[in-house]
């Protein structure tokens, strides 16, 4: 056997946890174009409930990409095991950040606007310059496209591998572009890193899922 360290747990909670990350990627893809969408101006930050929903999404979605990477760390052959080691420690890095930013964002911002805190929108606002903007920036324009770009060499047996390989490193590639906006002070130009990790990365984890229950009955055989 090829994989050795991926058991059946492994490929069963990979699967499931790949998969909810597709799934709730789409979720959250689809309520970020409404947003958009229902913005009079660029500017204009996406209100509620939009807002709160896509708060709650990620996250539901930043332990899942843990999850995710635990069973990619448990796939991956000894020689690349540094890389899917250093995926995985990238991934909880931007899980706990990402994390509290968004969960102290969506339980007490709003208390604390209501209080009268005048520096509330240098703290918590997604209009840059803020706090929260430039921690979020720093977990999925950094550590996430870092995460995809180091898990990308574990996959480079056979079509459905080298497609998960090249669509993780499109992945990092556009997440990091997206960080260029920070010097830029522009953040139109984030889209780009918008691209990177909701645009490509449902496809990425719904190919990972195929990848965990394939080559495992493959290793059976």
């Amino acid at each position: 056997m090829l994989h050795q360290g991926f058991t059946t747990q492994h490929r069963l909670i990979g699967r499931f946890a790949a998969w909810a990350v597709c799934f709730l990627e789409i979720v959250y893809g689809i309520a970020l174009v409404l947003g958009l969408f229902s913005l009079k101006s660029s500017q204009d930050p996406i209100g509620d409930p939009l807002f709160s929903i896509l708060e709650l999404l990620i996250i539901l979605i930043a332990p899942l990409m843990v999850i995710s990477m635990v069973a990619v760390h448990a796939y991956a052959v000894p020689d690349v095991k540094v890389y899917s080691l250093t995926a995985l420690v990238l991934m909880i890095l931007l899980t706990g950040i990402t994390s509290s930013v968004h969960f102290t964002i969506l339980t007490v911002s709003h208390q604390i606007q209501d209080a009268g805190f005048t520096g509330m929108p240098l703290f918590f606002s997604f209009k840059w310059p803020s706090v929260a903007y430039a921690l979020d920036i720093l977990a999925w324009d950094w550590f996430f496209a870092l995460s995809m770009l180091f898990a990308a060499p574990v996959f480079r047996r056979g079509g459905l591998e080298r497609t998960v390989r090249i669509l993780m490193i499109v992945s990092g590639v556009l997440s990091l572009a997206g960080s260029i906006g920070v010097p830029l002070e522009n953040m139109q130009v984030r889209l780009i890193g918008v691209l990177g990790y909701v645009g490509v990365t449902p496809v990425v984890f719904l190919l990972l899922g195929m990848v965990f229950d394939r080559v495992y009955h493959q290793d059976s055989l």
